[in-house]
């Protein structure tokens, strides 16, 4: 059955779990015209409405393209407009027992405008001190809008791997891995006002709670932030109206980068469970990479980490020598490393040695490290989501897809470690 969405009655006292249109991501109906033709002179006998026009109607598709309507402001508002119809008709017909669930997949990309206030922005609301303004996408910004001006409220998030690591977008490119499942229901006639500070009090209570859920359920660290959009636009949306210190509401776009911003206090808050050497290390990477940094200011990080660039020398995670200092690339670590002869063993070393082996040795060698990591395993796959963060940031390419690969492979590598350490035994590999 076929319809317009806007108006169309299929869905009255149905359970509903749709797929809408990805804001610009996707030209559907011209992607629709390789076939559309050829059906058409086939099929235009059988199904004359359907094949009426030469080519496939485009004007009426949902999607923001900026060519059709003039600008990209005509565009988004075209599909704003549009997309709350349709939810809005989805929410008056769908069934009231069930939710309705929404996938979407769509990756964050564009900066927050000027002007937009930080999390712990200073104000007579938040009390609180200026940070840097997060990142949100047009995209999501204007689905979300559309889905709360429509009366849904977020009541969960669930992300799912539809995405193949082997299609052709997601080859050697940080694409993402999961579409994210929006459970929606309708917002109550009573919900209540909440200002601004309130919002970010109930963000910071119980974002870091669901972004350790979402760590446990393997998300890949591309998902991360798009995954941690749910729990924070489930907070927002439970509220009619979240207002600001003047009164005026909290738009969407601010809401956006509000949880953003929780979202990467609550990863530096984890390295709170990494060693000292590796705490050091990671503010090295930050500020350098993998390039060469002085040594006299490798000395003075390292005083406020508590250790010693002598030590990490002596931890085999970099090298000092001619007032330099570098961190080794994971290549550059030896092959016959054992943690348990490892006098000075840190997270940071084991997540690199486990990306070299997962590199050159695949799945099952990783998993042969893992048996042998103990404890140091789990804290080593948050230090990777935290890597993967700053390498996103830092727009780090190369170095982010080893954290994501490793990240990803995590399920897999630990079933067969389990395999291992239970004595089963292992495929090796496929042979031809």
């Amino acid at each position: 059955m076929q319809a317009d969405a806007a108006t169309q009655t299929i869905s009255t006292d149905k359970i509903i779990s749709t797929d809408p249109p990805y804001f610009d991501n996707i030209g559907y109906a011209d992607l629709s015209d390789f076939f559309y033709v050829w059906l058409r002179r086939t099929l235009r006998p059988v199904y004359p409405d359907l094949f009426a026009t030469v080519a496939v109607p485009k004007a009426e598709e949902l999607v923001a393209t900026p060519y059709r309507h003039g600008s990209k402001a005509a565009a988004e508002r075209f599909f704003m407009d549009g997309m709350t119809k349709a939810l809005q008709r989805l929410a008056a017909q769908a069934h009231p027992a069930f939710p309705v669930t929404i996938y979407y997949a769509f990756k964050q990309s564009e900066m927050a405008e000027p002007g937009v206030r930080a999390a712990g922005e200073h104000d007579a609301d938040t009390g609180e001190t200026p940070a840097l303004s997060g990142v949100v996408s047009t995209g999501w910004e204007t689905f979300l809008s559309a889905v709360i001006r429509a009366g849904f409220t977020i009541s969960g998030t669930w992300p799912m791997r539809t995405e193949m690591r082997t299609r052709q977008v997601a080859m050697d490119t940080n694409a993402l891995a999961s579409s994210i499942v929006l459970v929606c229901r309708q917002r109550p006639a009573d919900a209540p006002v909440a200002t601004r500070r309130a919002f970010v009090q109930a963000l910071k209570a119980e974002l870091p709670r669901a972004l350790r859920e979402l760590q446990a359920g393997n998300i890949a660290p591309v998902d991360l932030a798009q995954a941690a959009i749910g729990p924070g636009m489930a907070v927002y949306s439970r509220y009619a109206q979240v207002l600001d210190a003047q009164g005026q509401p909290v738009t969407v776009r601010e809401a956006l980068t509000l949880i953003n911003q929780v979202l990467d206090e609550t990863l530096a808050e984890q390295e709170g469970d990494f060693d000292a050497d590796t705490r050091w290390a990671l503010a090295w990477f930050e500020q350098y990479g993998f390039s060469e940094g002085e040594f006299g200011v490798a000395e003075t990080l390292s005083k406020a980490k508590n250790t010693s660039v002598d030590g990490l020398v002596e931890a085999g995670i970099l090298e000092a020598k001619r007032g330099k200092v570098r961190l080794f690339r994971p290549a550059e670590l030896p092959a016959d490393w054992d943690p348990a002869r490892d006098a000075r063993c840190t997270h940071w070393e084991v997540v690199h040695q486990l990306i070299r082996v997962l590199e050159t040795g695949g799945e099952v060698a990783t998993a042969a490290l893992l048996t042998r990591l103990g404890s140091r395993a789990e804290v080593a796959r948050e230090l990777a989501y935290r890597l993967y963060s700053i390498c996103e940031r830092k727009k780090w390419a190369d170095e982010a897809l080893s954290y994501n690969a490793l990240v990803q492979s995590w399920g897999e590598v630990v079933r067969l470690a389990g395999e291992r350490t239970a004595g089963m035994p292992v495929q090796q590999g496929l042979e031809l």
